[in-house]
């Protein structure tokens, strides 16, 4: 599921920056070299089809988690007194990482985040998709205009968070082979 959910989030990273190109709403554009789509009804193609890919997996992973008691078991409790100390450990390149199956305070917090991150970004690109038939979620999210922005934001959250990611992973090579195998 992880590596299924990275190849959905590049391409929906990719072909979202070719329709805010589209658009350029913030008063910048994103290089052409790294959008996908070539224009913008391409790239709304590649967004569509990646967004299912990702909300059908991210819904079979929650399922998972919660069913088998994952998501309890390796994300919660999350102690703010550890998390502090846990974030000044990292923050000093002191952060043990001795058992990659038990996630520390600021991993634990970085994935409740992503996951979080993950439902507004479905929830705000529904109201862009389907403004219509989600007058609440629009309403919500202070209209239209509000949502892209909420979108564009939550879709800058996550790739920061994966340029962390990929951070940790070279830091801490080992990780790669436990993601690589699932173990």
């Amino acid at each position: 599921m992880h590596w299924l959910n990275a190849l959905a989030v590049v391409i929906l990273m990719m072909s979202g920056w070719r329709i805010y190109n589209a658009t350029g709403f913030l008063g910048f554009t994103i290089p052409k070299g790294i959008t996908l789509g070539g224009w913008l009804g391409g790239a709304l193609q590649w967004h569509f089809a990646a967004m299912w890919v990702l909300g059908i997996n991210g819904l079979l992973y929650l399922a998972f988690n919660l069913a088998s008691g994952r998501l309890l078991r390796k994300f919660f409790p999350v102690s703010p007194k550890a998390l502090l100390a846990d974030l000044l450990a990292a923050l000093q390149g002191n952060l043990a990482h001795a058992d990659p199956r038990h996630y520390n305070m600021v991993q634990r917090l970085a994935y409740l985040f992503v996951m979080l991150d993950s439902v507004l970004l479905v929830v705000s690109g529904l109201v862009l998709w389907k403004s219509v038939q989600f007058p609440l979620l629009r309403e919500l999210m202070f209209g239209y205009e509000g949502a892209r922005l909420v979108h564009f934001i939550a879709m800058a959250a996550l790739a920061a968070f994966v340029v962390v990611h990929l951070a940790m992973v070279v830091l801490v090579p080992r990780t790669l082979v436990y993601m690589t195998r699932g173990r």
